[in-house]
């Protein structure tokens, strides 16, 4: 809901628990007045009618609450808007008018504030939306060059999508999430130090490094209670969020498109710019209240289809493993064999890494196996309860050897003679859906395309080939989306698909060092990560129906790249003790419906040569949307049977985990119980994990949330009936002994 008052000069944007008010005074200087608590509109008029605090005669003056700080203004650091060239008369920003829209039917309302800066020619537009239900306030910007200015190009050196202010406390405290190839989403929080803390950088994507989300708090807050403040930016390129803690004690975040030291924004009069969304939450409920409701707001109004149950998939036709099969999977051939050897030369770090971390083997690659494997693998994955069975693109796609990449497929060229549809008709006469994995962005140095379109291909600064050799294909340029999305189209008529994992076949960090190399940038920062985003939205909007996953080493999580896929590939590394660390991290913000989970064969080398049970790799896979990346015909009779009573648990309790209420019971890293609890009206399901039992030690009782104190529970598979008072405060017991043991508990009220 948004009201206006004041004169048509404030404005107050309501959730169902929250407020948030802004202020424009006479002077047209737009002040920022509350985030917070919800507030009727008396109570913002209050707020906007108090005097300015008292400038002190020495010291550091307080600074004004502006709401969008641009360069130059007094105290206005950070500035979220900087304009070249300067004009010697600095900015002359005048209010011009407002408007209150609904974009589409039930989707809430978007208040648009339009400043003109008559110096500069520029014309702003700042956009809030407040979606049905949600607490979430979406803001972003757009800047026009107005023509008939004094001509020449405009440069906007920040051109940020918001700037964050929060009210007065005593302390504050930062949670972020870190991380690095293998360890993504490592959530860290620590006191909030003065100065400025810069997050993102020139060269991090959304994800492996630093993930583009925040929360704040008094640091008094816990899972369950205290205020926090946290915001999430919906791009999955180059990125910077600053936060600074001022003198005078305020607290301040800015954040958009492009890192530190990241190219100007360059217009041409007429033309326009418009930032990524950067949105924001306030709860009272601690870190799981702020969870909670971030996750609800995504399957609400930003995943696509998110009312579906994500399938439980099988990658029975991924990539082979570098370095020898790291997921268990068979020797490599000899051209996987070559390009892992190029990749270890390159970054030795990274030579046990898979591109995806998905795949057992490669069909076309493997000595012992071909494409006639996939029907027995088909059939095994049907008859262990699998719902989605994914193929790498292979015939009639371009997988077909090292000198080859996806970038190479001809649209025209038609099915290869034996092409996948005999595949995907098997599969979907076994009752399963049809994928297929693309990897369009990347390309081969030694390929036709390369030779024949050279300007399409974004080469690094030294010329060579890329990160894995390959080179990535520049997708600012309309007609390379036009190839790409004719040849994805080729792919999907070839035989029947209903589902595409697209993989970034190269190393994330060098596609955001390249974003900024891109010919056919031009003025738009950005325009690479645009196009991409652009080219989605086409092969979906060409093909209904079709759903899409993103699969880039742990990078691009993000609600930019989540409004437009149905799963989100989380980290290369799929040892499940590992992944209990990285999907705390992920369900911070994301929720689990919409986090890729996978079980794959073990141990893995380069990782931790660690050996685990099915149950415990099932059970930690099963806190999210579940796929099979094991080798199934490395799988014996018992082995799969065991598989598949455990996809048969999942399907169970799949509701409740994908679409409730996520609690965190117990986090992970302390050696001992850790657990997780979804409640979905009167289900409840748990999952628990014990990494190692010490001494001894009696595992303690998970004490339960979310439940209903007066009433009565019953285990699904038990029968055993308890209290929900008791579950609160006793707990449930586990009995979980030794280590790496895992249990899931289904408990339905009575």
């Amino acid at each position: 809901m948004i009201e206006t008052g004041g004169s048509g000069r404030l404005w107050l944007l309501s959730g169902p628990g929250s407020s948030y008010a802004l202020h424009l005074t006479e002077r047209d200087e737009l002040l920022h007045l509350h985030w917070g608590r919800r507030i009727g509109l008396g109570d913002a008029e209050a707020l906007a009618a108090e005097p300015p605090c008292a400038q002190r005669q020495f010291g550091p003056a307080q600074t004004p609450r502006a709401e969008f700080p641009v360069e130059g203004a007094a105290g206005a650091l950070p500035a979220a808007l900087a304009v070249r060239p300067r004009h010697p008369g600095g900015a002359e920003w005048c209010f011009e008018e407002y408007e209150i829209a609904a974009p589409a039917e039930g989707t809430g309302q978007e208040l648009r504030l339009h400043f003109h800066d008559s110096h500069h020619h520029l014309d702003l537009t700042l956009h809030y939306r407040m979606r049905r239900g949600s607490d979430v306030v979406e803001r972003w910007t757009t800047a026009t060059y107005v023509a008939g200015g004094p001509g020449g190009r405009l440069e906007l050196p920040r051109a940020d999508a918001a700037c964050w202010t929060l009210p007065l406390r005593d302390d504050w405290r930062m949670s972020r999430l870190h991380g690095r190839w293998g360890a993504e989403s490592q959530l860290v929080r620590a006191p909030l130090p003065p100065g400025d803390q810069l997050l993102g950088g020139g060269a991090g994507s959304a994800g492996q490094r630093h993930l583009p989300w925040f929360a704040l708090d008094a640091g008094d807050a816990g899972e369950e209670h205290g205020e926090v403040w946290t915001a999430a930016l919906a791009w999955s390129g180059p990125w910077r969020i600053a936060l600074s803690r001022l003198p005078d004690g305020l607290v301040r975040a800015t954040g958009g498109a492009g890192g530190e030291g990241a190219a100007p924004v360059e217009l041409e009069p007429g033309a326009s710019c418009t930032s990524p969304v950067f949105a924001g939450l306030w709860t009272d409920g601690g870190f799981g209240a702020a969870s909670r409701a971030w996750h609800a707001h995504q399957l609400d109004h930003v995943v696509p289809g998110a009312w579906r149950l994500r399938p439980v998939a099988c990658y029975g036709g991924a990539r082979g493993t570098r370095g020898g099969g790291a997921q268990g999977g068979t020797p490599a051939g000899p051209a996987q064999e070559a390009m892992d050897a190029m990749d270890d030369a390159v970054d030795p770090v990274d030579a046990t890494d898979t591109a995806d971390g998905e795949g057992a083997y490669d069909p076309y690659d493997s000595p012992r196996r071909g494409v006639l494997d996939q029907a027995e693998l088909a059939r095994r994955a049907a008859g262990m309860g699998v719902e989605l069975y994914v193929v790498d693109d292979g015939p009639p796609g371009a997988r077909l050897g090292d000198r080859a990449a996806p970038g190479d497929a001809d649209p025209a060229a038609g099915d290869s003679p034996d092409g996948l549809k005999p595949l995907s008709d098997e599969v979907h006469a076994l009752g399963m859906s049809f994928g297929v994995r693309i990897a369009p962005e990347t390309v081969s140095p030694d390929s036709d395309l390369v030779r024949i379109r050279p300007e399409w291909v974004v080469r690094p600064a030294d010329g060579g080939a890329g990160q894995g050799g390959r080179l990535l294909l520049d997708l600012a340029r309309a007609d390379v989306r036009d190839h790409l999305a004719a040849a994805i189209g080729a792919l999907l008529h070839s035989a029947p698909v209903d589902h595409l994992v697209w993989d970034l076949d190269g190393h994330p960090a060098e596609a955001d060092r390249e974003e900024e190399r891109s010919p056919a940038a031009g003025g738009g920062r950005g325009a690479r990560t645009a196009g991409l985003y652009a080219l989605i939205d086409r092969v979906r909007a060409e093909h209904p129906g079709l759903t899409v996953e993103s699969c880039a080493s742990g990078t691009r999580v993000d609600l930019g790249m989540l409004a437009r896929t149905d799963r989100l590939g989380t980290s290369d590394n799929t040892d499940p003790l590992d992944r209990l660390t990285v999907q705390h991290g992920f369900g911070q913000l994301h929720p689990a419906r919409v986090m890729a989970t996978l079980v794959t064969g073990g141990p893995a080398p380069g990782l931790n040569h660690r050996r685990s049970s099915l149950r415990f790799r099932f059970v930690s896979a099963m806190a999210g949307a579940l796929g099979i990346g094991a080798d199934l015909l490395e799988l014996g009779p018992e082995e799969r049977a065991e598989a598949a009573s455990w996809i048969a648990l999942h399907r169970q309790v799949r509701p409740v985990v994908q679409f409730g209420e996520l609690y965190r019971l117990r986090p992970p890293g302390s050696g001992g119980l850790t657990a997780v609890q979804y409640v979905r009206g009167p289900e409840t399901a748990v999952l628990a994990w014990l990494p190692a039992q010490g001494f001894g030690a009696p595992v303690p009782p998970l004490r339960l949330r979310g439940l209903d104190r007066d009433a009565c529970y019953r285990d699904v598979t038990t029968g055993v009936v308890q209290r929900g008072a008791v579950l609160a405060e006793r707990g449930l017991r586990t009995t979980l002994s030794g280590d790496l043991d895992a249990a899931v508990f289904h408990l339905r009220r009575v």
